[in-house]
């Protein structure tokens, strides 16, 4: 009878923990709503905006240089910025990706840019331990997690995985 009586409020805080878990990592936005807008400063110096994108897709991938899935997904991301940069889609043009790192050393972080042959402009540095403000405006708590925007600006997908955004992209795709 104690047994039983253990084994079901261990249970029970087992459910409670996953439950607060699943609570604390889940994404703060869903697909359907408008990305909510930023500004960075790319690598080349310059100022933009999410809003700069209109007409694009946009891939907003949160990553950082010690990051190992992160940087596992990273050729899987060149495939598709390779393939679809310059695409013609039914409702837009084209498709960026807006690296953003969670990183507190901008050495290491240009490296991996480097190693990884990531060759788009628009990466940024958002301040480490999930702290900056495009970090804490999205609700970011673990990397990778990205976001999907479409050319009007609605986030189409959480977390896509790259065959889904490869898929979503090649029915989209003018003839």
């Amino acid at each position: 009878m104690r047994f039983i009586r253990f084994l079901g409020i261990l249970i029970l805080i087992l459910g409670l923990y996953w439950l607060a878990k699943y609570l604390y990592f889940k994404p703060k936005y869903k697909a359907g709503i408008d990305a909510p807008g930023f500004e960075f400063v790319n690598l080349a110096g310059e100022t933009k905006k999410l809003s700069d994108f209109q007409g694009q897709y946009v891939l907003i991938d949160f990553w950082a240089s010690w990051c190992g899935p992160c940087r596992a997904q990273n050729p899987k991301i060149r495939e598709l910025y390779a393939k679809y940069h310059h695409a013609a889609f039914k409702d837009g043009s084209g498709f960026e990706v807006i690296n953003i790192a969670i990183e507190g050393d901008p050495e290491r972080w240009k490296q991996a840019i480097n190693q990884d042959g990531l060759d788009w402009p628009n990466h940024f540095t958002d301040g480490e331990n999930f702290q900056g403000p495009v970090a804490k405006r999205y609700g970011i708590r673990q990397i990778p997690t990205s976001y999907l925007v479409n050319p009007s600006g609605k986030i189409v997908a959480v977390n896509p995985d790259i065959e889904f955004i490869s898929t979503f992209f090649d029915r989209r795709m003018t003839s």
